[in-house]
């Protein structure tokens, strides 16, 4: 059984972790009026034509300081597990009709209008039709954010794992070495030679690590992929 990751619990985890952006906050101090009003009073027109310059104009007495983040925490939970941390009209999916909801409950509790949404997901829910976790956003200023709405399915709970190599080019010398290291004891003894050398051993190994470094090379530049801290607010698909 593949163990399922919470990304909200690992968001509030760091949240721990960080203190230093949470204690003692003002979050009347926090909000800049909006510039534009909204073209249409609908919901679902205002979610597709939202400006994404703008700050919520927020009631600092309603917002729960269980539900605000900073974008350092946010930012190290997407660098973590590889995720995204964008503009909601880079989201593919359509809201669910609890997020709607609670954008709306949202609204009335603050007695606003929201003028800008942020989704935390994986890459692959801002092309296609698919939901794993999404966390719904509203920013409220001086790199602050007010959590709306949680849904979907919990991620793989090996994805930490699973994209540590990408966190950086450490993390990937790191990898190709160990890859190579394993090729090269699965490597049947006297296949080449009927004595085992240290000298054989390490030929192989280097064997292999040119040939794993060559594909990760290949496949890294022909799919445009990039290192965790550099993706996790790009809006750019082939990052």
């Amino acid at each position: 059984m593949i163990p399922k990751l919470n990304l909200l619990e690992k968001l509030r985890s760091q949240k721990e972790k960080d203190q230093q952006f949470y204690q003692n906050i003002d979050f009347s101090n926090l909000f800049e009026y909006p510039t534009k009003k909204e073209a249409n009073s609908t919901l679902e027109f205002r979610l597709k034509n939202l400006d994404y310059s703008a700050i919520n104009l927020i009631d600092a007495d309603q917002l729960k300081l269980g539900e605000v983040y900073h974008i350092d925490s946010i930012r190290k939970i997407a660098t973590t597990y590889r995720l995204r941390f964008l503009p909601l009209k880079y989201f593919k999916p359509s809201l669910p009709k609890e997020a709607l909801q609670k954008i709306q409950d949202f609204e009335h509790r603050h007695q606003t209008e929201i003028k800008n949404l942020q989704i935390l997901a994986p890459s692959k829910l801002f092309k296609l039709e698919n939901q794993d976790d999404p966390l719904l956003f509203a920013p409220i200023g001086n790199g602050y954010y007010t959590l709306i709405h949680q849904w979907g399915n919990d991620l793989n709970g090996f994805r930490k794992l699973m994209v540590w190599p990408l966190r950086g080019p450490v993390e990937l010398v790191i990898t190709l070495l160990f890859v190579s290291y394993l090729l090269t004891m699965l490597v049947p003894d006297g296949l080449f030679s009927k004595e085992d050398s240290s000298a054989q051993f390490w030929i192989l190994f280097f064997f292999f690590f040119k040939g794993v470094v060559g594909l990760t090379i290949f496949y890294g530049i022909s799919m445009g992929k990039n290192f965790n801290p550099f993706i996790w607010n790009s809006k750019y698909f082939n990052a």
